[in-house]
């Protein structure tokens, strides 16, 4: 009976509500979760029938069905475990996945089921991924280590440089330069050429010159800040890459990869998720849920970072 309902609801609210797609995702996973509970709750009754006497003992502690209290409890630890809850995700729209069409079948694993031809994605899975990203980002920043924000497309971009800014990690944004971790050597060198126009500037040297020269060389300066300009303080390569568009910047990816830097990634239904070491299977095109997962991992860092200066105080009380 449960399945033709939840065949049903979906039948009739498309017809009468097509715009309201947000809203049916939560009721269909609330739908199949409350019956997966209800099955748990069946094979939990199970063993109790068969031999109450002899498991009623141990099994008290454990025992699922003791009292309305303890799946409450439960479920209240697991919602506080998590840095993020499944409703902020569904608020966000996080679960919403390209066109069936447009999928690559190497993300089929994240996807919970399809609806008016989009896929959607499992946000149980989401909420695990995002956390393990979470903490590698705080490991990374603990160690003292960069991470490079990368998230070039429009949707992306004032959201990255804003929260790469906060934590202070370096980002890139305007857009990925080929070579910018393969030929580095090559992108410090510009990286200099901008602070060299910068220092004309600072102390008259563009004022001697023509009219015309200037003005190439203020132009010349803007190019570079807006493509390098967040990166002008990485003078290594980074430790980690986080990028919003693994399908976008998939050169990004390659380059990582072939210098075996970690990527954390936010992975649609039509992007790759085999080269990345921390997948996180969330829709990368909604604003809300590019801040909503960027802002987590930033947090993550400051979490690293303070840590790290904890550490420090620590060290020199001791030594003193």
């Amino acid at each position: 009976m449960a399945d033709e309902t939840t065949t049903d609801t979906p039948d009739v609210q498309d017809e009468d509500a097509p715009d309201e797609d947000v809203p049916q995702t939560p009721d269909d996973t609330a739908s199949d979760s409350t019956g997966e509970a209800a099955a748990a709750d069946t094979d939990a009754d199970a063993p109790d029938e068969n031999a109450p006497d002899e498991d009623a003992p141990d099994a008290a502690p454990q025992d699922k069905d003791d009292g309305d209290d303890a799946p409450e409890e439960s479920s209240s630890e697991e919602e506080t475990s998590h840095r993020v809850t499944i409703e902020e995700l569904l608020k966000a729209g996080a679960h919403f996945g390209h066109l069936t069409s447009r999928w690559n079948p190497r993300m089929e694993k994240y996807i919970f089921m399809e609806r008016n031809n989009i896929h959607i994605i499992d946000l149980m899975q989401s909420q695990v991924l995002l956390d393990e990203a979470a903490e590698a980002a705080k490991r990374f920043a603990r160690r003292g280590k960069k991470i490079l924000f990368a998230g070039t497309k429009k949707q992306a971009e004032d959201i990255v440089r804003e929260h790469a800014e906060e934590c202070g990690m370096p980002h890139m944004v305007d857009r990925w330069l080929g070579g910018t971790m393969t030929n580095f050597q090559t992108i410090r060198k510009s990286i200099r050429r901008m602070e060299e126009i910068e220092r004309m500037d600072r102390d008259g040297t563009l004022d001697k010159l023509k009219k015309k020269e200037k003005l190439m060389r203020l132009r010349e300066h803007e190019k570079l800040e807006e493509t390098l300009g967040g990166i002008r303080d990485m003078a290594n390569l980074p430790s980690a890459i986080y990028i919003v568009d693994v399908q976008r910047e998939d050169i990004a990816v390659s380059e990582a990869n072939n210098l075996g830097i970690p990527i954390i990634a936010m992975v649609d239904t039509n992007g790759n998720p085999k080269n990345i070491d921390y997948p996180i299977p969330v829709n990368d095109d909604a604003l809300s849920s590019i801040e909503l997962v960027t802002s987590t991992l930033t947090d993550a860092v400051q979490e690293g970072l303070q840590e790290r200066r904890m550490k420090k105080e620590e060290k020199k009380k001791a030594a003193a």
